[in-house]
């Protein structure tokens, strides 16, 4: 299969599943686009790549901590610093026995990343020889559920939040350049999926050998 036979199958796979999609502007690939798993307005956001010169599908969705979530976490590190270690360190290995690709973002303090927690990214690639629809269903499902264990971790540890997004300070840190797409829904959920900064806007075809 090529990368147009590849784009084909996706769009009519979301399509029987009653996927929105939303095309997103990027030299760096085939197709680009976003879409909600589960479908519906509660769903998380999920970015799908086609890198060019790569035959495969990239699959990411970040996740934006909230902010009075990440002020509570701050105040553990005070009062308990070895307790928040201990909870970021299982937080790492949670991710790790998802199976899935991971990054977290850390709060600056100097030069040192030791919290709070701003956000994370889980991903997965799926090459061409092994795309089929119920793969492409499965990784969408394994990145969801891998999102919604850490969500419900920082839930239950930390608190609902204030309903607003908390910074991330490697972000501020660097120019974000790639696509963005202006929204007019106002966020109302604690923890926030942030669309510009989706996995193909930071993406590096490099990264998948």
């Amino acid at each position: 299969m090529d990368a147009s036979e590849v784009e084909s199958l996706i769009r009519e796979w979301l399509g029987q599943e009653r996927m929105d999609i939303r095309i997103q502007e990027d030299k760096r690939a085939h197709a680009h686009f976003l879409v909600r798993y589960p479908s519906g307005r509660n769903g998380h956001v999920f970015a799908i790549i086609l890198p060019k010169d790569r035959d495969l599908v990239a699959i990411s969705s970040m996740t934006r901590v909230d902010g009075g979530q990440q002020d509570e976490m701050s105040s553990l590190m005070k009062e308990d610093e070895e307790r928040w270690q201990e909870w970021i360190h299982d937080c790492r290995m949670q991710l790790m026995q998802t199976g899935v690709d991971w990054v977290i973002h850390l709060g600056h303090h100097n030069k040192d990343k030791i919290g709070p927690l701003q956000a994370f990214n889980t991903s997965e690639p799926i090459w061409y020889d092994g795309l089929t629809k119920n793969e492409f269903m499965q990784t969408l499902r394994r990145l969801w559920l891998a999102k919604l264990g850490v969500i419900h971790e920082i839930k239950f540890t930390f608190g609902p939040g204030s309903g607003k997004n908390g910074p991330v300070d490697d972000w501020q840190k660097k120019k974000i350049s790639g696509p963005h797409q202006k929204s007019t829904n106002k966020p109302t959920k604690q923890i926030e999926m942030d669309e510009s900064m989706s996995f193909g806007s930071d993406f590096d075809p490099s990264d998948w050998v």
